[in-house]
């Protein structure tokens, strides 16, 4: 494959398009590929071609950039989609955190299950719908990367619907970069293999030269204390298993902390975090859009991001292992077939191949089956038009069943169904309690 059509939807998230760009063009092999933007909002559209088009003479690299509204238009002739969109931008987000507060739920990221991530979802579905339409019509062979969250319902909803469809995050990468810091372990000599789902898989080897490095995490753990107030180590001192997303994360998928003020200020837990984040992303964005119009200097920074490299090791037939988020064809034994899982993935000229794991630690599993549980749920309610099963699927979401009666529940999605309004499905529009 030369010269590749890669195409930015979303790229008005312009701090993320900012870094993927970083790493394409860190490659010589790529500095002739054409660059496609696409995204709803001009203004930052424009941001995005100014931002690609510094990045790639900062490269000494000659990218075709495009930047346009349409999407059909940019999508045409495509080999890689990056989709990367957040449907309802910060006002959403902001929605999902201060209707269930009212109701004494407290979230701290709200974008992968859970009420906020319920409803994140349901947003996203209808424009999903229509880029897999606009896929079909116009680059039907072109392979689509995902970074839209909630990645598992998401990928899971688009599986049916594209042809070449692999969620990607960073979780597993920063996971065991962070544990080899821990272990004074320089990253590149460390072994390691997780699975289980997104923000919340599973790290089941961390080895270096055959040496089980978790006997080195125990004995940090005993000789920093402070380290245990750590969600995650919390997770890995009970369960045996170092999970892979931040403790933030980590908290709103257990039904055991979030409901106790104790917990709270005993594992430094953020609640609201996201809302800060949110609004910081805001801020990012007009302080680089400043910089553009007044042609400051850009730093050129690269992420480490899974893309990047899975496009150049399509294009160069360079072999690369990245971790991936795909349906369980038999990948992990003991969840269930047709969720999405994440997994190692084998990259090369032929393209992406999932690792089939096998089974994941029982405990481990049965975590992971109460979150697949809510995406389950909701991704049927859009397949099939259920409104109640948009309330079933935060009746089993963990921290939302350790927190609300039914009845708050019910009454609590049937605000968040007139909040978001027209955002969501035609069919789950309807209130079913008042």
């Amino acid at each position: 494959m030369k010269n590749p059509k890669i195409v930015f939807v979303g790229a008005g998230s312009v701090v993320f398009t900012h870094g993927l760009l970083a790493d394409l063009l860190a490659h010589p092999e790529l500095h002739d590929i054409t660059v496609a933007l696409h995204d709803i909002d001009p203004e930052r559209l424009a941001v995005a071609e100014a931002v690609a088009r510094r990045i790639a003479a900062a490269r000494g690299a000659r990218p075709a950039v495009t930047a346009t509204l349409d999407r059909r238009a940019a999508l045409d002739g495509a080999d890689f989609v990056i989709n990367m969109i957040q449907v309802g931008g910060h006002r959403a987000t902001v929605t999902d955190f201060e209707i269930p507060a009212r109701y004494g739920l407290r979230q701290t990221i709200a974008d992968t299950i859970g009420v906020g991530g319920v409803f994140r979802a349901l947003r996203t579905f209808p424009v999903l719908d229509a880029l897999a339409a606009d896929m079909a019509a116009v680059c039907p062979d072109a392979l689509l990367l995902n970074y839209t969250n909630p990645m598992a319902m998401n990928v899971w909803y688009l599986a049916g619907k594209v042809r070449n469809v692999v969620g990607l995050c960073h979780s597993v990468y920063w996971t065991t970069r962070g544990l080899a810091d821990l272990v004074d372990v320089p990253y590149e000599e460390v072994a390691y293999v997780a699975a289980g789902v997104n923000h919340q898989a599973w790290v089941l080897r961390f080895e270096r030269d055959g040496e089980d490095l978790h006997r080195r995490l125990d004995k940090v753990l005993d000789e920093r204390p402070e380290l245990r107030r750590r969600v995650r180590m919390e997770m890995y001192r009970r369960l045996g298993h170092y999970p892979t997303e931040t403790s933030e994360h980590s908290a709103e998928y257990l039904p055991w902390l979030l409901r106790h003020d104790g917990e709270i200020d005993r594992l430094r837990l953020p609640v609201d975090e996201y809302v800060r984040v949110s609004e910081e992303n805001v801020r990012e964005y007009e302080r680089t859009r400043e910089a553009m119009r007044a042609g400051a200097e850009l730093e050129i920074a690269g992420t480490d991001e899974y893309a990047p490299q899975i496009i150049h090791s399509m294009v160069t037939g360079r072999p690369r292992v990245v971790y991936g988020n795909v349906v369980n064809d038999g990948l992990i034994s003991n969840l269930p077939p047709g969720c999405v899982v994440e997994v190692p993935c084998a990259v090369d000229a032929t393209g992406v191949r999932p690792t089939r794991v096998g089974a994941l630690p029982p405990q481990c599993a049965a975590l992971n089956r109460s979150y697949v549980n809510v995406n389950e749920l909701t991704v049927r309610a859009a397949v099939e038009g259920r409104p109640e099963h948009v309330r079933h699927a935060v009746m089993v979401d963990p921290n939302a069943s350790a927190t609300l009666t039914l009845d708050q529940i019910w009454q609590m999605c049937d605000d968040l169904t007139r909040a978001h309004g027209d955002l969501l499905p035609e069919p789950l529009r309807a209130t079913l309690v008042s």
